[in-house]
């Protein structure tokens, strides 16, 4: 199980290189500076744009800026735009239900670890990681 994905590893590391920039940053810009594929780079800004953390500036100096403040870009949000819902505590069986969901104690754990880890998580902000 990884904790977070390619591309949250990828948005994370964009909105901290743009939130140091005060002007527009570009897609090939930031491919050069993070070593990203060019083809995972727009997918992932296309996203932050559609969701309202970055505006985008089309034409020539276009790019992209922040439209929030750094400080306010929370890393877990990032996480649920590109990794949905996360759950430690899901059943590795990987079956719909759980015959033994109510009374499992591994699950009971996990579920005490994924309070502690969201808490810490939900304090993190792109302002923070800069």
């Amino acid at each position: 199980m990884k904790l977070i994905t390619r591309n949250t590893d990828y948005a994370l590391r964009a909105l901290c290189y743009i939130s140091k920039h005060k002007t527009v940053v570009t897609v090939d810009e930031l491919v050069e500076k993070l070593g990203v594929p060019h083809s995972f780079m727009r997918k992932i800004l296309q996203q932050l744009n559609k969701k309202e953390i970055l505006s985008s500036f089309k034409g020539q100096g276009g790019g992209f800026k922040l439209k929030i403040p750094p400080a306010r870009i929370y890393v877990i949000g990032i996480m649920r735009i590109f990794q949905g819902q996360i759950e430690l505590s899901s059943c590795f069986l990987k079956k719909d239900v759980c015959p033994n969901k109510g009374k499992c104690a591994l699950r009971k754990k996990l579920r005490l670890i994924e309070k502690n880890m969201f808490m810490r998580l939900k304090r993190i902000t792109i302002a923070s990681l800069v």
